[in-house]
């Protein structure tokens, strides 16, 4: 069914027919509707509607699930009319004329990257894992391009002081830069399993190959590892023990949170052992004026 697409003579159009009109280009997105768009896209790969019939077929068979299939009429309503069509015949869309699933849905008012926004305000006290994957290849990042010189990294100081120029870059150039994929995890702000340890509110980094309890080797609190544990009611982040199909989640003792025991079977799932931290050490509400917290003005500031 894609020997049209497969052809030779469908590759190289201009090598045999030179004077022959090139296909249109895609309109400015401004200028149209997601519709219109995907139907210049498949004009301009000249894919027919059945093409992209049987394609579809192939895509519903094969995930198991009938929503995938794309019927030519189901196409010329998504292409001509003000149709939002369904995730499952938007994937196979995609999928058939190579497109980015995620700048698609952006082309119909989706930015998957608000859920992060959305997800802050809506969940602030549940401890969960949370997504570092980046969606929007073309979102700009702000990232230091140059340090100043005369910077002594033996001394504390600001982030802002060191760097001398900020830069923005497409987020798609930070993927190489973690090239092992971690889970990441928040922890909620009534979550005081590990205070002071982990303060409420912190970013966890998880690594999902350090998944078995380590019972042993560490000198004081801070080099005991710290796992991340999936339960019935939520997730779990504290010292653990095993103890046969037992596991036991330890809070640190300054929290006066109780320890728990669960079945790792049936109860509890090690996601994985913590290696990074985000956290603040003062709570957001906390007010800078109050009794013998100011700081000194600007102007008072040793530099």
């Amino acid at each position: 069914m894609f020997s049209k697409l497969n052809s030779t003579a469908r590759l190289k159009p201009e090598l045999e027919s030179p004077d022959k009109s090139l296909p249109k280009p895609v309109p400015a997105e401004a200028k149209v509707s997601p519709g219109q768009y995907l139907k210049a896209v498949r004009e301009r790969l000249q894919i027919g509607m059945r093409e992209v019939q049987d394609a579809s077929m192939v895509i519903a068979t094969e995930e198991g699930n009938e929503n995938f299939y794309v019927s030519p009429a189901r196409l010329t309503q998504i292409e001509n009319e003000e149709s939002i069509p369904s995730f499952h015949k938007l994937f196979s869309l995609c999928s058939v004329y190579g497109l980015d699933l995620n700048d698609v849905l952006g082309r119909y008012g989706v930015n998957a990257n608000r859920t992060r926004a959305y997800r802050t305000r809506f969940l602030p006290e549940i401890t969960r894992t949370t997504s570092a994957e980046i969606y929007g290849f073309e979102d700009k990042v702000l990232v230091p391009v140059r340090i100043d010189p005369t910077f002594r990294w033996e001394t504390t100081q600001l982030v802002n002081r060191v760097v001398a120029m900020w830069g923005e870059i497409p987020a798609a150039f930070l993927l190489s830069c973690n090239p092992r994929k971690h889970t990441y995890g928040y922890v909620g702000l009534t979550d005081r399993t590990m205070f002071p340890l982990l303060r409420p509110g912190s970013l966890l980094m998880i690594d999902p190959e350090r998944r078995r309890v380590v019972q042993d080797g560490w000198k004081n609190e801070f080099d005991r590892p710290v796992y991340f544990v999936e339960l019935r009611d939520g997730y779990r982040c504290a010292w653990c023990q095993v103890d046969g199909s037992r596991l036991t989640l330890i809070p640190h003792p300054v929290s006066n949170v109780p320890i728990k025991s669960f079945n790792l079977a049936t109860e509890a799932d090690v996601l994985g052992q913590v290696v990074g931290v985000a956290m603040r050490l003062v709570p957001p509400n906390t007010s800078s004026q109050g009794p013998g917290s100011k700081l000194p003005a600007p102007t008072e500031i040793v530099r």
